[in-house]
């Protein structure tokens, strides 16, 4: 595939059912893609495939947080503290550009959730497990240097606070990004195509997928030795269309989020508090915005678009009107919000807040491999799991892998020699940037700290004939890259995952959509028939999440 654009897709599109690859991967989330970015860095031909956008799953509806697990402690999964833990610093240290140390504020009050003793013990623990760096273990603080910290906090009962480091980040970026990494080194990509129906040998093992372009509706068959589905919340549909596993089943946990202007919620600290029902919530500052969550609730419904009730978001506001009382907020102040479905492994007897977040490998008889279940933070070492366990069995095939070596991979955008030298970077180079284009020193700003070491990419297009709208340039050069070099297919690939405006920016997509949907239209051909629909289709996603 020459691009990582819709014309590359095509092209790949027309000849695929010659190729025959060593790994086909069945879903383009963060497990999906890591998958393949590991594979085909270990000399393995590999293609993945994803029905919607990629990360538009859950990928793109986490907390957005790359955290260790702090909570997994009271649970007493050590192992996964220790693993998640360390892999925030190998995330962090790969893609400063969207990954970012965040200081944490874990208030404590008389007969909460944590006490002054636990949380000591336990953050230092965190700390060891987690190899935390010198200067961002934990810190105990007073109640008058808590309140410093955070005014908005609920002082009665108020005993002091933990303080410590997660690393918050952009979900469905970090999956784009990886997902360019993976293209990068080989591995061809295709997003809204659908996995159908398996093609089976002479043995009745899956030797083949039969996939639609939901597009033109067009059929494919590629074959392939390792067939991997890693679809998250529909692993079990994708398990349906082969052989079901006996004893394996998912539970669906729903979480939902919500967004408040910064001027009715001003935050000054993230904060990691106590529900009135025994749960954790994170609120969390993010540019001009504070957003809050999550809930956590059994789910059966529509997975591509889970529904968000006025129960889930009522839910949210009692937890913040507990612990931030001086606030008066209403359902009318949520500008966004977003619920994602956890994939997680089914545990008799457990709730949703007590099941484990551990990942599960399962294989069935036709040789289908099925991850399930796991953390974004652990996205990479779950791929080089399942991908050491891909070589072993091509090894007695006759076909050899090299060794891992994404641990100390740079991403698409993060080819920093030290994350620190990101903040560096967007000093640096803003100024200069904003006089060579024309473009703001806030938009010069945005489009470095987004794109990282990509920034010159996205600017050369400032270079080209670009199409006339009225979009500034600053959409112009972002939008551009979008379509040529990450693969937006629709108007909504662009405001939901590429950018985020949908969740964090809501006025601003309201007032460039018609003109973003008719530059795609020039730009990718749409008849009026299709333009129409692609703008049916974004209003649709914006009133889901509005």
């Amino acid at each position: 595939m020459k691009s990582f654009s819709f014309k590359g897709r095509q092209e790949l599109l027309s000849g695929i059912e010659n190729e025959h690859y060593d790994v086909i991967i069945i879903g383009g989330g963060i497990t999906g893609t890591g998958i393949a970015l590991d594979s085909v860095t270990r000399g393995l031909k590999t293609l993945l495939v994803e029905m919607q956008d990629f990360a538009a799953g859950t990928s793109s509806r986490s907390t957005k947080l790359v955290h260790g697990g702090l909570r997994y402690l009271k649970q007493f999964e050590v192992g996964m503290v220790a693993e998640v833990g360390k892999e925030r610093e190998v995330v962090y240290r790969n893609a400063p550009h969207v990954t970012h140390p965040e200081w944490m504020l874990l208030p404590i009050y008389r007969k909460g959730t944590f006490g002054k003793y636990s949380t000591s013990l336990g953050l230092k623990v965190y700390d060891f497990l987690a190899g935390v760096k010198r200067n961002e273990r934990r810190k105990m603080l007073t109640m008058e240097e808590s309140l410093r910290k955070e005014p908005l906090l609920k002082k009665k009962d108020l005993q002091g606070a933990g303080y410590y480091v997660e690393y918050r980040t952009d979900d469905a970026r970090l999956t784009i990004e990886v997902a360019k990494t993976a293209y990068a080194n080989g591995v061809d990509l295709l997003n809204y195509v659908k996995a159908e129906s398996f093609k089976y040998d002479a043995h009745g093992k899956v030797a083949g997928l039969y996939f639609r372009d939901v597009l033109d509706e067009e059929r494919y068959l590629v074959m392939g030795k390792k067939i991997i589905n890693a679809t998250g919340p529909w692993v079990e549909e994708t398990i349906g269309q082969d052989r079901k596993i006996e004893g394996k089943s998912l539970f669906h946990s729903k979480g939902v989020h919500i967004v408040i202007d910064g001027s009715k919620f001003p935050l000054r600290q993230a904060v990691y508090f106590d529900t009135p029902d025994g749960r954790m919530v994170f609120a969390i500052p993010r540019n001009g915005k504070t957003y809050v969550g999550t809930t956590d609730t059994e789910y059966h419904g529509d997975l591509v678009n889970p529904e968000i009730t006025e129960e889930d978001k009522q839910y949210i506001l009692k937890s913040i009107a507990f612990m931030f009382p001086d606030l008066q907020l209403s359902m009318q102040d949520i500008e966004s919000a977003w619920a994602g479905v956890r994939p997680l492994i089914r545990q008799e007897g457990k709730g949703p807040s007590e099941i484990s977040r551990k990942d599960e490998i399962w294989t069935s008889e036709t040789g289908l491999i099925t991850i399930a279940g796991g953390k974004l933070t652990g996205y990479r070492k779950m791929a080089e799991t399942v991908t050491d366990m891909i070589c072993e069995q091509l090894k007695q095939e006759g076909k050899n892998c090299t060794e891992s070596v994404t641990k100390q991979m740079k991403l698409s955008g993060g080819n920093f020699n030290n994350p620190e030298d990101y903040g560096r970077f967007i000093n640096d180079r803003a100024q200069a940037i904003a006089v060579e284009t024309g473009i703001s020193l806030g938009d010069a700003t945005s489009i470095l700290a987004t794109y990282g070491t990509n920034t010159d990419s996205v600017l050369r297009y400032a270079g080209k004939e670009l199409q006339e709208t009225n979009l500034p340039l600053s959409i112009k050069l972002t939008l551009h890259y979008a379509i040529e070099e990450e693969m937006a297919i629709t108007p909504a690939d662009y405001f939901i995952r590429r950018t985020g405006a949908v969740l964090f920016d809501i006025d601003w997509v309201n007032k460039w959509k018609y003109e973003v949907v008719a530059y795609m239209a020039i730009v990718m051909k749409w008849s009026f028939e299709e333009t129409q629909k692609r703008m049916d289709d974004l209003n649709q996603r914006i009133e889901e999440i509005v």
